[in-house]
């Protein structure tokens, strides 16, 4: 099935982002056109459907977690996921998401950019004299992360709250609350037994420059046995 068009113009303005040589400033120019783009597809996908359901269904996919930080790798996509309206699980070495298509489609375009971004970033950053870097890192992840998703979180509301009605002149948060709880329903019906936990608090000297990375970055635990689920 070919890739919507808005959606490849979104891939196009991300990967001007992974560029190593992109400064600072280009990355936050870059973030600022394909987040708004990504969160505005988002609400019209969502608003269409509300009158003709058959634009955009729910969903579920699977996606791959291998390479090292594989515990990273989750928690970003978690972060991700529940910012634009999905829920996953961990399956060990992939994660089970589910939400409506347009939604996951989101989420698959931005983690696989923002995974690039954080490694790259990552291994520019140094930690400090005696600090382990390993140490450093994982502080740097932390905080990249968390900053992500206060970005995200702040862009989706800001779209939500300057959409207008659909056609049948329902609230885009009366929408978006309707297809939260279809996933939710969804997840609850594949994973009956997944509770919720807390994610983990990292010390170290890289958190404040993960935390500025994120904001330049362009955008756009619970447990089934011994299974993690992947909300943040």
């Amino acid at each position: 099935m070919p890739e919507d068009g808005k959606l490849a113009r979104i891939r196009a303005i991300l990967a001007k982002a992974e560029d190593p040589a992109a400064t600072p400033e280009e990355a936050q120019t870059y973030f600022a056109k394909a987040a708004a783009l990504m969160a505005k597809y988002g609400i019209e996908r969502a608003m269409l459907a509300d009158s003709d359901p058959s634009q955009d269904r729910p969903g579920d996919r699977i996606i791959k977690i291998t390479g090292n930080y594989a515990n990273d790798r989750r928690l970003l996509l978690g972060y991700i996921a529940t910012a634009l309206n999905c829920k996953g699980i961990d399956l060990g070495g992939e994660v089970h998401m589910f939400g409506y298509e347009s939604d996951l489609d989101r989420v698959e375009l931005l983690f696989t950019s923002l995974l690039l971004q954080m490694f790259n970033g990552m291994r520019q950053g140094r930690p400090r004299p005696g600090e382990k870097t390993i140490t450093y890192r994982k502080s740097w992840i932390a905080g990249f992360i968390l900053t992500i998703d206060k970005r995200l979180r702040e862009i989706e509301a800001r779209t939500r709250q300057e959409a207008g009605p659909t056609a049948t002149g329902r609230s885009a948060e009366l929408v978006l609350a309707d297809r939260k709880a279809v996933t939710a329903a969804r997840f609850r019906q594949a994973y009956p037994n997944a509770r919720s936990s807390g994610s983990s608090r990292r010390s170290g000297s890289g958190r404040a420059a993960g935390e500025a990375a994120a904001r330049s970055a362009d955008l756009g635990q619970t447990r089934v046995g011994g299974r993690r689920a992947i909300a943040a």
